[in-house]
């Protein structure tokens, strides 16, 4: 079916000032840009003086930890904020490949038995989620925990050579069947100490696909200048093209982080590296990177053990006391307890009668440490200075926050084609003749009408019953 988007004020994704054109949709595609009659086209929207942009792209989503990939396949809050292509595979935990079909190294999110895993590699990953459909575009990378825990399972030690050659082995399977990439969360506990040859043989194959390796930095506080150098040295060394994800300034980490941005730039014609930003207000951390490190060590259990043994437990609070109540917010929790959803620890701890502290702690055994919080943590001046550096990509469930920012022609380039560019999502991120019809127009500065591959699944602000998004692979 042919469609026709009329007097549109276009922002491309190039960067260039926006103009007015009519968008002529034919099956999947943008057939051509111009002036054309209402009779060329069965289905009609009338855009006049309404912005409409390129879908956006979130190349740091988490729909597949969630695994409302398969509850939640209309992706209907994606869908409002004009999202209409999602990375998974994010933080070093994917779907795939599986070896022994557990999906043990996503439990900090959700729940794996609620899905029955009927798939091993990535290529029957991807073959699963094509036969059920999704309303956007989904693309993954290989979660480096999902190999090495799959391989060792909870042991905190280096891979013997056998094991790096079969994990190597995994990947080179994994990105010949479609993977964008590699990605390691270096934050958490299984792969914190995590040698860096055993990185950087992993990188080589990255780059050898022209894949992406994004990473969770060992540190993004007081030892960020470190966890820099050692990314910086790796993309040297490999030639991997690099995304470090949450790259937020902290408050107490100000000059480090400004350092680091220094040092990105400087060695930009020598390492390929972006990084992404959120909304600037707060950081979404899982609950269990508020324990002192001394902790965080061994699976849930062994922590949840920890946090209820009376000694550890009275140090462990001592800790907890310098975290203001105010600045953290209850974002995600297991179903059980979604009326907590919104409430700050200041809230929950006078409805509990408690000091924060001990709320915070009270939360962390009531969800088994499976919540998250937003945590207001932010730099805001540092924050906006880093936004507009040609580094930055924009990766957020809400990216609509970002339109009251100036210049609005660059600030979409960093949430459609710099991503597309990035990745390889070829085809999509810019508004252009024989590019895909991910569209978005925008009403009262709201996503109105969104379309995915030509297909209406936005009207009105309201979902439609369509699920027209594909299932995306890279290739080299």
């Amino acid at each position: 079916m042919a469609v026709l988007v009329k007097n549109a004020l276009i922002f491309d994704g190039s960067g260039k000032p926006p103009f007015k054109s009519d968008i002529l949709i034919s099956g999947q595609r943008i057939a051509r840009l111009g002036s054309f009659s209402l009779s060329s086209a069965e289905k009609k929207i009338d855009a006049r003086g309404q912005m409409v942009t390129p879908g956006f792209i979130d190349i740091n989503n988490s729909s597949d930890h969630y695994l409302t990939l398969f509850s939640e396949t209309g992706q209907t809050n994606l869908l409002k904020q004009g999202i209409t292509t999602i990375i998974g595979g994010q933080a070093g935990s994917s779907l795939a490949p599986l070896i022994d079909g557990s999906l043990r190294s996503i439990r900090k999110w959700a729940d794996p038995s609620l899905i029955n895993v009927n798939w091993r590699s990535v290529g029957e990953f991807l073959k699963v989620l094509k036969q059920r459909k999704l309303s956007v575009n989904f693309g993954t990378l290989i979660g480096h925990s999902t190999i090495r825990r799959a391989l060792i399972g909870e042991d905190l030690r280096d891979l013997t050579d056998k094991e790096l050659k079969v994990f190597n082995y995994l990947l080179e399977m994994g990105l010949s069947e479609g993977a964008f990439g590699f990605s390691t969360g270096l934050t958490y506990v299984h792969s914190h100490n995590t040698p860096f040859q055993e990185i950087e043989i992993l990188a080589k194959t990255v780059a050898k696909f022209k894949a992406i390796y994004a990473t969770q930095l060992r540190n993004y506080g007081e030892g960020l200048d470190q966890a820099i150098t050692e990314t910086l040295n790796l993309a040297k060394k490999t030639g991997v093209n690099v995304e470090i994800n949450h790259f937020q300034p902290l408050k107490d980490y100000k000059e480090n982080y400004q350092k680091a941005i220094v040092l990105i730039e400087k060695e930009k014609p020598r390492a390929n590296i972006n990084f992404d930003l959120t909304t600037g207000e707060a950081n979404l951390i899982e609950i269990y990177t508020l324990l002192p490190e001394w902790v965080r060590h061994g699976n849930l259990e062994i922590m949840l053990r920890n946090i209820t043994t009376a000694n550890i437990r009275e140090r462990i609070l001592k800790t907890l006391e310098k975290y203001p109540a105010e600045d953290l917010t209850i974002a995600q929790v297991p179903a059980i307890l979604k009326f907590l959803i919104g409430k700050s620890i200041r809230q929950f701890s006078q409805s509990q009668n408690l000091k924060p502290a001990e709320a915070i702690l009270k939360l962390m055994e009531l969800t088994q440490l499976k919540a998250g919080l937003w945590y207001k943590n932010i730099d805001q001046e540092v924050w906006q200075q880093t936004l507009f550096s040609e580094n930055t990509i924009i990766a957020s469930k809400e990216p609509t926050k970002f339109l009251n920012l100036n210049p609005l022609e660059k600030i979409i380039v960093k949430i459609t084609s710099l991503p597309s560019h990035k990745f390889g999502i070829w085809g999509r991120g810019l508004i252009r003749e024989g590019y895909y019809a991910d569209l978005v127009i925008f009403r009262d500065n709201q996503p109105s009408e969104v379309l995915v591959n030509g297909s209406l699944v936005l009207e009105n602000g309201e979902p439609q019953k369509v699920l027209a998004g594909k299932v995306l692979k890279h290739f080299a």
